[in-house]
């Protein structure tokens, strides 16, 4: 949505009480097309494409400090640039004088959501082999940012996020607005994902087969767990960090069941 700001002036109801007032022009821009999503009935066909939902651990009450606003741009503003650059280096196999050959393809969408960034990849054409890719380097990113990016920041502000989430999950999605924005259930489970128990990373089994996917060691990275995911499903099937289950407490893992 645009930034729309609006002239407002006082004017009185039959001489008594006073109330806000618009000029007629102002008051009709307040429409959907505010939104900034162009034709938001525009037919789309659906993308086969896997929803990514990054998420700051602890960005909330980054946000909630004293004059949060000398510092929540700034911190953004490190930490988009670093993101973004982290995942293009992560997908970057070989540099050569006419170009980069890259482990796969990157995000077609991307998008700002308030506490995190929502990336969505185009599987068509994608194997198996392709798809385990970018499941490998977006765990690399979270790994990245606790062991690299954290630590160099945390020196620059109070209450600095010290986890990147990631949820992950394959479907279709449809565009808004021709490609202003997407909706699809693979974006709402990828969101639910993300903040489940104490991990940082999970992605759904669903059409993410690991055994095509990944090799031996990258299998032996995560194990397989059905869980109840809050108003989506009471049996996903799901791929988490076998480190980071290991050590929940046992709380936490009587949520996640065997296959």
């Amino acid at each position: 949505m645009s930034l729309l700001k609006f002239n407002y002036t006082m004017s009185s109801v039959q001489g008594q009480h006073k109330h806000l007032m618009l000029s007629l022009a102002e008051f009709q821009q307040f429409n959907v097309e505010s939104m900034g999503l162009g034709d938001v009935t525009k037919k789309s066909e659906p993308i086969d494409s896997i929803a990514v939902i990054f998420d700051l651990e602890g960005f909330t009450s980054f946000c909630g400090q004293v004059d949060q606003h000398l510092v929540v741009p700034e911190y953004l503003g490190f930490f988009l640039r670093w993101l973004f650059s982290e995942i293009a280096a992560s997908f970057a196999k070989e540099y050569k004088p006419e170009g980069v050959i890259l482990w796969g393809k990157f995000p077609y969408f991307s998008k700002f959501t308030g506490d995190g960034v929502l990336f969505l990849w185009d599987t068509k054409g994608l194997g198996p082999a392709s798809l385990g890719n970018i499941i490998v380097n977006l765990f690399r990113v979270c790994t990245a940012y606790v062991k690299e990016f954290y630590p160099r920041i945390e020196k620059e502000f109070n209450k600095t996020p010290m986890k990147l989430r990631c949820g992950i999950a394959r479907g279709e999605v449809i565009a808004i607005g021709g490609g202003k924005d997407f909706v699809g259930p693979c974006i709402n489970l990828a969101s639910r994902l993300q903040k489940i128990s104490g991990l940082s990373f999970a992605f759904s089994r669903r059409g993410l087969d690991p055994y095509q996917c990944f090799s031996q060691t990258w299998q032996d990275k995560f194990v397989s767990k059905r869980v109840k995911i809050r108003g989506l499903s009471d049996d996903e099937l799901v791929l988490i960090c076998k480190d980071e289950y290991d050590v929940l407490p046992d709380n936490d893992k009587a949520l996640f069941l065997n296959p």
